[in-house]
């Protein structure tokens, strides 16, 4: 009995269409702040306090769900200062307490990036 001879690829290989992922994590934390200058406000004390008087004035409790912001970073209950208005670089906006609520970690990373993420592409029904 003869042996199947091999099919020789007719298509070639796929160029890559994303760029290179960074090494780590701070390599991309740079790389977003090169991007976007207006995320190093997020690393200014200024915006630190900012962020505890809205958690203070929200008392600590996500203003969408109603769960208690006790957990520490990552935990699905530690405490996000969020935007309810996309700044998108606005300083205005980033900076105005009406404009910022507390939330947890989980309604932020699931629920609000949804909605964003489709605010930006455009949903269509």
């Amino acid at each position: 009995m003869r042996r199947l001879a091999t099919v020789e690829p007719r298509l070639g290989s796929l160029t890559h269409r994303i760029g290179a992922s960074p090494k780590n994590e701070l390599e991309r934390d740079r790389q977003r702040i090169n991007s976007s200058p207006w995320r190093a406000w997020y690393k200014t004390a200024e915006w630190q306090r900012l962020r505890r008087r809205i958690l203070q004035r929200d008392l600590y409790t996500c203003q969408k769900t109603g769960v208690l912001l006790t957990g520490k970073h990552p935990a699905p209950n530690s405490p996000v200062v969020d935007h309810v208005k996309p700044h998108r670089g606005d300083p205005e906006l980033f900076w105005d307490e009406a404009n910022l609520m507390a939330v947890s970690k989980a309604y932020h990373d699931s629920v609000k990036q949804a909605e964003e993420q489709g605010e930006i592409k455009g949903v269509w029904y």
